[in-house]
């Protein structure tokens, strides 16, 4: 282990590689791996939708769990308490009870009322709203946005992304695997360096286009376990092809 503390090379590649990976990449090199991954999936056209909150309590859902589920509790939440201070004043085991479908309910209702309670107790007066954001530099809305309950780096990165538009870049495990396998990422640097890497070598501009490709690419073609080098567009360009 390095005097940083770093974990050992999940994928066990060759020491070459590993140096390669703790290089930051050139702005060429990601460049090429955006218009690569571009013309596989195209140019994602996803407008902000201007509901923080509403991208906050999503992200909360999504955790371990796949996008249906994560909807479907979603919707349940909304129907069974249509406003956010109704989801924040309800017992925690009305809203688990909503939102069970997208799993581990029990941890997600304590947390997600915690949220909102914690939005509410910061404001000055005590309104739950999170549309200032949009006003903020992004290290400031990061910054608060990581002060709430449970809240880490790429949640704050999806409300900060999807509901304003401003630039961040959620680096979730596909993200970051993929990332990683093309020497973007170091491979055993903390969650926090990996965003604040991924945030640096992003083109601005590019943000969502970039997390969302390399997403759709860790889903369909380079998965954890056994990565479809053989088949994958990316292989001339990826260190670490045929050797995961």
């Amino acid at each position: 282990m390095s005097v940083e503390g770093r974990k050992a090379v999940p994928d066990r590649q060759s020491d070459a590689v590993s140096r390669r990976q703790r290089r930051r990449p050139s702005p060429r090199r990601v460049r090429a791996v955006r218009d690569r991954l571009r013309l596989i999936y195209g140019v994602p056209l996803v407008n902000p939708h201007g509901q923080p909150i509403a991208e906050l309590v999503l992200t909360v859902l999504s955790q371990s769990t796949n996008d249906r589920n994560r909807d479907v509790a979603y919707l349940a939440l909304r129907a069974r308490l249509a406003s956010w201070q109704a989801v924040r004043d309800a017992p925690v085991d009305v809203i688990e009870e909503a939102i069970r479908p997208g799993g581990i309910s029990k941890v997600k209702s304590a947390r997600i009322k915690s949220i909102l309670r914690g939005i509410t107790d910061a404001a000055p007066n005590h309104e739950l709203s999170l549309d200032w954001l949009a006003a903020c530099s992004v290290p400031d809305a990061q910054r608060y946005l990581c002060s709430l309950p449970g809240v880490g780096r790429k949640t704050a990165a999806c409300v900060l992304l999807f509901a304003l538009g401003m630039r961040d870049v959620p680096v979730d495990t596909h993200v970051s695997r993929v990332g990683t396998r093309l020497g973007l990422l170091v491979a055993d640097a903390t969650f926090v360096r990996q965003h604040d890497t991924m945030l640096a070598i992003t083109p601005p501009g590019d943000e969502l286009e970039l997390h969302l490709n390399l997403l759709r690419h860790g889903r369909r073609t380079c998965s954890a376990r056994r990565p479809d080098c053989a088949g994958c567009a990316l292989r001339r360009m990826c260190p670490s092809a045929f050797r995961v």
